[in-house]
């Protein structure tokens, strides 16, 4: 068995079309993140988690922000193609569990919706909880958000 653990912080955009994604969910009506791809904290956490369980390194090496190819990627796919790279080392995910860190928006509503879009993408059992800083800090006055993952690999 194999742990690995994954954070991921983005700061709010100023572009008012920017789309704010999360767990491969769009929020309606929420401002967006600034991110070379879509900037989907939850899914590059996540990510991040499954490449340090298999000793992979993190995102940015395999898909760095300098390469025009990753610009407004789908971090689903991202996260897709970090499990198939993990299942050529041979390990499966068994459970993972992400924490949103957001004083805004209000995401309880949409997490159900997130845990079952990562579960897909990952072949196993993920839970999303959102909780808020209560206003203390960067994330407290609004000015991004922040996830953590973690994840459970084992030989396939």
């Amino acid at each position: 068995m194999r742990i690995g653990q994954g954070v991921d912080i983005h700061r709010f955009s100023d572009d008012p079309h920017r789309r704010l994604v999360l767990g491969g969910v769009e929020i309606e009506g929420a401002r967006g993140l600034n991110g070379h791809s879509d900037a989907d904290a939850v899914s590059h956490a996540l990510a991040d988690a499954v490449l340090g369980a298999v000793a992979l390194g993190d995102l940015g090496r395999h898909f760095p922000d300098s390469d025009p190819a990753w610009e407004g990627a789908d971090s689903l796919a991202l996260l897709a193609e970090v499990v198939r790279m993990a299942a050529e080392r041979g390990y499966r995910c068994v459970n993972a569990d992400c924490t949103v860190l957001a004083d805004t928006p209000r995401l309880a509503p949409h997490t159900p919706v997130m845990a079952e879009r990562l579960s897909a993408v990952v072949g196993g059992p993920v839970s999303v909880k959102a909780t808020r800083a209560e206003g203390i800090g960067a994330l407290g006055r609004a000015e991004g958000i922040a996830c953590f993952a973690v994840v459970l690999m084992e030989p396939a």
